[in-house]
């Protein structure tokens, strides 16, 4: 039994709209475009939008790029308990798994001209998450993305500074296994800061309504 805490879309949809107020997203970073990572950063951003100012009388576009990590690195902790739990009589372990794996692009944004709404050199982007876990998944989107900037902003020199954010649902507090640049942790913005729990997000569930019921207990379900 693993022990697990439900997040119902009403406290969502209540952090989000208490986070911009309270990071002052709109008077201080004003963002003007989001990039949402899927699948778990696309219904967040959405919501965030709500709670964002228009720019130029329009809402905030929302791009959005795929990762892949999660699914194997769950496979790859299984073979590692496995690997540990193997030893020979002699003490010695058996051969050593594959390393760990890595991020890799499964969708990725369509740069075009300089009207493009892919077009990042000289705007405010907010990255969005659900949760801010191990950091791999944000800290490679980071990169890329900043690979990505550079490159535009040499083909396009006279724009404003452009500013990079993060912005995650859920920050688990614990030892990351990858990290950010400090520019970007100056713009770093999470809801709500919580242990390292299980979380079971609405748009995984299959029952909607039992899974509110258990998350408007706000406590740990084994399951």
């Amino acid at each position: 039994m693993v022990e697990k805490l439900h997040i119902s879309y009403n406290q969502i949809h209540e952090s989000l709209r208490d986070a911009v107020i309270r990071h002052r997203i709109n008077e201080e970073f004003q963002p003007d475009i989001m990039i949402a990572i899927g699948g778990g950063g696309f219904i967040p951003a959405r919501i965030l939008r709500t709670f964002l100012e228009k720019r130029n009388n329009k809402n905030i576009p929302i791009q959005a790029i795929g990762l892949s990590l999660y699914e194997e690195l769950e496979q790859y902790d299984k073979e590692n308990e496995e690997f540990q739990n193997q030893r020979t009589d002699s003490g010695s372990v058996t051969p050593s798994i594959p390393p760990p794996p890595q991020v890799t692009k499964t969708q990725w944004l369509n740069f075009g001209g300089s009207d493009s709404l892919a077009n990042l050199a000289g705007r405010n982007i907010l990255i969005v998450d659900e949760v801010d876990d191990t950091r791999q998944t944000l800290s490679y989107a980071v990169q890329e993305l900043l690979r990505d900037i550079e490159k535009q902003e040499k083909a396009t020199p006279g724009h404003k500074p452009t500013k990079l954010g993060v912005f995650v649902l859920h920050n688990k507090v614990k030892q990351k296994k990858a990290s950010l640049p400090d520019e970007i942790m100056k713009n770093y913005f999470a809801c709500v800061d919580m242990p390292d729990h299980w979380l079971v997000y609405p748009w995984d569930a299959i029952d909607i309504e039992e899974h509110t019921e258990k998350a408007n207990r706000k406590e740990l379900v084994n399951e």
